[in-house]
């Protein structure tokens, strides 16, 4: 007779199949939240360059740059810092360390804040580096403003990157995915009003995307703070100007990967530049690659949902000690949805690329 309790016990049996079940519908909505919000904060870089193509080539031809080369640079070394941010909340919301979230979140903001100021010489001085390395004068002048009035949208990496990954490591998707899904509502609208309806040129264009950006961080910051996470966000302290050498060191490293990994393809952008009739050369590359990165958010998704998900089964181990049966992969569906993004992945980019290339010639 087996002992009460065992290994076939039914009830046990039971609660195993109920928790696996509980938890891969967990997965899924983690999932899904996730693709909104990579999707829809990315989309509006993308609604914004739609929109600088009703303005002119040129307009365009700067915009692509900008978007693609330098902003991929400050966007890949604060994603990287930010995820150093997002280790640490994680074990601290592992070991039931809630105070310390808001800590560790205040200590990244003063960490990566000071660095975005590090990467402004990118911004103000894009026109003679861009004529430095042989763009035509057109091409860099142009550039150089639109890099001036994208000084915002650079400037509000520090707080939503790390916003978001506070609340990320909370299973607080939901609020992230809302916040999103409505910036990206508003940022079309406000794209529609002031580049089709006020005609405020580049300038105003390029303004939107910042706007967006800030107002995602408002949200994030406001639910914050007004009560959506009263064990983790206790008010400012001193204590979070404290360590900032450690966590430097901790956040750098990944900042420099990530970077390097985000940009040596992008290159090309500026490669095409030398071509015959250069700005048709960068419009049809940078849109492509607009693209390609587009369809990346979706396996991005499921990378972003590993950390959550993690930290949501830290809790839980003992539980699944209980199940001795070995869950296959073929049983979760995200997991073939994978694979079937990967295979549209391999073979659209270049249809993409035939396609929005003769478009762009013919117009």
């Amino acid at each position: 007779m087996r002992a009460e309790g065992g290994e076939d016990d039914p009830l046990t049996l039971l609660l195993c199949h109920h928790h696996q079940d509980q938890e891969k519908a967990e997965d899924c909505n983690l999932i899904r939240r996730t693709w909104l919000d990579r999707i829809a904060m990315f989309s509006v870089t993308v609604i914004t360059q739609s929109f600088a193509g009703h303005l002119s080539d040129l307009d365009l031809t700067a915009i692509s740059i900008v978007t693609t080369v330098i902003i991929s640079i400050s966007f890949g070394f604060m994603l990287g810092m930010a995820s150093a941010l997002e280790t640490l909340c994680g074990q601290a919301y592992g070991a039931k360390q809630y105070r310390m979230l808001g800590i560790y979140m205040q200590r990244s903001w003063v960490v990566l804040f000071l660095c975005s100021l590090l990467l402004l010489p990118l911004f103000v001085f894009a026109t003679p580096l861009l004529k430095l390395i042989g763009q035509t004068d057109a091409v860099a002048e142009q550039t150089g403003l639109v890099a001036l009035w994208s000084i915002p949208f650079h400037l509000s990496f520090p707080f939503q990157m790390t916003l978001q990954r506070f609340l990320q490591s909370q299973l607080k998707m939901g609020v992230i995915a809302w916040v999103s899904g409505g910036v990206l509502a508003l940022h079309v609208f406000v794209s529609w009003l002031f580049v089709l309806k006020l005609e405020v040129g580049i300038v105003g264009t390029t303004l939107t995307i910042g706007f967006a950006w800030w107002v995602s961080v408002v949200a994030l910051f406001a639910y914050t703070v007004c009560g959506g996470c009263p064990e983790t966000w206790t008010g400012f302290a001193v204590q979070a100007f404290l360590g900032l050498w450690d966590f430097f060191k901790l956040a750098v490293a990944s900042g420099v990967m990530l970077l390097l990994e985000n940009f040596y393809y992008r290159c090309l952008v500026i490669m095409s530049g030398f071509m015959n009739n250069a700005e048709i050369s960068i419009e049809a590359l940078s849109i492509c690659m607009t693209i390609y990165a587009w369809e990346s958010m979706i396996p991005l998704g499921f990378l972003a949902a590993t950390g959550p998900s993690l930290h949501m089964s830290n809790p839980l181990i003992p539980n699944l000690i209980l199940s001795r049966e070995p869950t296959p992969p073929t049983k979760h569906p995200h997991l073939r949805y994978t694979h079937f993004v990967y295979v549209l992945m391999l073979h659209r980019p270049t249809f993409w690329a035939y396609s929005i290339a003769d478009l762009i010639a013919v117009l």
